[in-house]
């Protein structure tokens, strides 16, 4: 027998790849009220709204931009008018502008950085006043620790993030809050098919991977939700 869902959580960036899949496996084991957070595409948020309702989930769609700091405090006013308690927050927004370091622009540069570090350390703060206990978990990627083809804004912002979730890890630990981040190597999204000679890129990952393939949504997912 299915033990009873009895969680309130946030997935930002959670209407496709990674994030949709975080959605839909935490409605099916843990939640029964979940806030998916997105930016643009409104007809791939309704279909995960949809997904994730066959689980018996009850879903809020927010449609607000990251990049803002402003933003998000109104992301969080819709949710403390539904809710004052949150037990899980899942980080999953990124962007990337496909180009070498040398060749990334300064607006460039704030709006990743924005998006794929600042955020966390913001929406964090912001679930803190109801957020008793609980999991923090930001998706992180390979470019983090390692040289990534035309990865340049990409990957500095995501060691950024990957900082902040030891700093809060280590802040939160004695409250009963753990943090944690899933750094996950090449995954099949829709992502990937953006950079320049992806299909190289591939074809030397699998070289390297004694498995034979790349990773998939699920895989990332089961990490996340891996408490």
């Amino acid at each position: 027998m299915k033990a009873e869902k009895k969680y309130t959580a946030l997935v930002t960036g959670g209407t496709r790849g990674i994030g949709r899949e975080v959605c839909l496996d935490l409605a099916r084991n843990f939640t029964h009220t979940l806030f998916i957070n997105y930016v643009q595409n409104d007809v791939e948020a309704e279909l995960t709204k949809s997904m994730v309702e066959e689980s018996g989930c009850k879903v809020f769609l927010l449609k607000r931009n990251m990049a803002f700091p402003d933003e998000i405090d109104k992301m969080f006013d819709e949710i403390y008018s539904v809710t004052k308690t949150l037990d899980m927050f899942v980080h999953c927004p990124a962007i990337n502008s496909f180009k070498p370091l040398i060749k990334v622009k300064p607006n460039q540069w704030d709006i990743t950085m924005n998006v794929n570090a600042r955020s966390f350390l913001h929406c964090v703060q912001k679930c803190l006043p109801v957020m008793k206990t609980g999991q923090i978990v930001a998706v992180s990627s390979l470019g983090s620790r390692t040289y990534v083809p035309n990865y340049g804004s990409m990957g500095p912002t995501k060691s950024a993030l990957e900082s902040i979730v030891r700093y809060l890890a280590a802040e939160l630990a004695g409250s009963g809050i753990r943090v944690n981040g899933v750094t996950a190597g090449f995954v099949q999204t829709d992502s990937l098919t953006k950079f320049p000679d992806s299909e190289k890129m591939i074809e030397e990952s699998l070289k390297r991977t004694p498995a034979k393939r790349i990773g998939n949504v699920k895989d990332i997912s089961n990490t996340v939700l891996f408490y």
